[in-house]
């Protein structure tokens, strides 16, 4: 079986058909955020290319919105689309999983023993959710009160275990970093919080932040206004928390706990609301392969996001092991800097173009406020847009209105068509 392009001008496509081998310019492993992003910056550069994308899923979806399924501002159903109306037009679409990675022969090896070929290789598959690494915690999903917004079938549930929960104790979790969004788990605590309140029922609920991490968020300049809601709706923070077992129909969920000597202990705390986070790792297809580095994660350049033994490589997203935050809004950014290096290696764009390490998160802290956390590798502060109109240090009505309304067409109509509205990249030396 042969595969087909994404008709051009047919709003449907057609469904991907498998090869028995098949030899493209560009494969893109991969048709997540990163991976579509790329193939569209790709194509509004130049048209006609002969682009690979290889994913197994028939559905894409727009994860950033799932936080706010889980507090019944979005229906699940609105983050969703079929893969094929995501794709852009003329991209070849490989509906297959990847086994192996050949760099020394330039050959992806999908499951089936099936070989896809390329000049330029782009790899971005996301990162994997590790619910396995937490006992227990597979079975107790979506049921006793266990949920999570890291999976679209679970926000719903997040939202009807917020709304019936009037009183008790609710548990927050976030697992060891790296993690995509990270400002996610505490965005779900804060908008559960701010829905107790609106129905009178906060006093009765005892709310818990059991992070892995040391601190509240990695950039210290937004943690003053994090910590003025923390407060406000009465939150308990233990730092050095990571969970590492969930018993469902107990209702209990133990926590490996770190203290400031350095010793260590298990804790089992009682809960009537559970949402777990699960640690993250690189997908094991990705782990076994060349081109991981110690911990997994794909090996780049920080700036140009090119693997440092294959030059035709490169790689964006989750999956790289950049030090920037895992969000879209980073594979916004990387992706014209890896469609522009990938054509320049081509030898049809001159010139390199770089990624500061810009990612973003809007953090949620009430229903109509968010707090827009916009930074490049080291912490550093990089807003969008001047103070007097978002403040991103401070809770903002504005913010909330570009999460809630912008951002979303700004995705599925920009983002992943190759329009790069604030995100045409820099070259080096201009």
């Amino acid at each position: 079986m042969n595969d087909q392009p994404i008709a051009a001008g047919h709003p449907h496509g057609t469904a991907p058909i498998r090869v028995a081998e098949s030899a493209h310019t560009v494969v893109i492993v991969g048709a997540g955020a990163a991976g579509i992003a790329t193939a569209a910056s790709l194509l509004a550069r130049e048209p006609g290319l002969n682009i690979a994308l290889i994913d197994p899923a028939h559905t894409h979806y727009y994860q950033p919105g799932w936080t706010l399924v889980g507090a019944g501002v979005f229906n699940a159903a609105s983050t969703a689309r079929p893969m094929r109306e995501a794709l852009p037009a003329g991209v070849h679409w490989i509906g297959a999983a990847v086994a192996a990675f050949e760099p020394e022969r330039n050959a992806v090896i999908l499951e089936g023993n099936r070989v896809v070929t390329y000049q330029q290789l782009v790899v971005c598959p996301g990162l994997k959710l590790d619910w396995q690494a937490v006992e227990g915690l597979p079975e107790a999903l979506g049921r006793n009160g266990v949920t999570s917004n890291y999976r679209y079938d679970l926000a719903p549930y997040t939202w009807e275990l917020v709304q019936k929960l009037r009183s008790g104790r609710a548990i927050f979790t976030q697992p060891p970093m790296p993690i995509k969004c990270a400002g996610a788990p505490q965005k779900a605590m804060y908008l559960a919080a701010d829905h107790w309140r609106r129905a009178s029922v906060l006093g009765d609920i005892q709310i818990e932040f059991q992070s892995a991490a040391a601190v509240l968020f990695g950039v210290s300049a937004y943690v003053p206004a994090l910590m003025d809601y923390v407060r406000a709706y009465g939150i308990q923070l233990d730092f050095g928390h990571a969970l590492v077992g969930v018993d469902g129909p107990a209702r209990t969920a133990t926590f490996h706990c770190t203290q400031a000597d350095g010793s260590s202990a298990l804790i089992t705390r009682e809960f009537d609301l559970l949402h777990a986070v699960p640690p993250q790792v690189a997908p094991d297809f990705v782990r076994a392969s060349p081109l991981a580095d110690a911990a997994g994660w794909v090996q780049v350049d920080p700036a140009t996001l090119c693997h440092p033994h294959w030059p035709n490589i490169h790689a964006l997203g989750d999956v790289a092991n950049t030090t920037n935050a895992k969000t879209a809004a980073a594979a916004r950014k990387q992706a014209p800097v890896v469609a522009h290096n990938v054509l320049a290696a081509l030898g049809k764009l001159q010139g390199q173009a770089l990624y500061d390490g810009y990612g973003s998160c809007p953090l949620t802290v009430e229903r109509g406020k968010i707090v827009l956390a916009e930074f490049t590798y080291g912490g550093q502060l990089k807003p969008s847009f001047p103070a007097w109109l978002i403040d991103g240090t401070r809770p903002s009505r504005l913010a909330w209105l570009l999460k809630e309304r912008v951002l979303p067409p700004l995705y599925w109509r920009g983002m992943l068509r190759g329009r790069e509205w604030l995100a045409r990249p820099e070259l080096a030396g201009a």
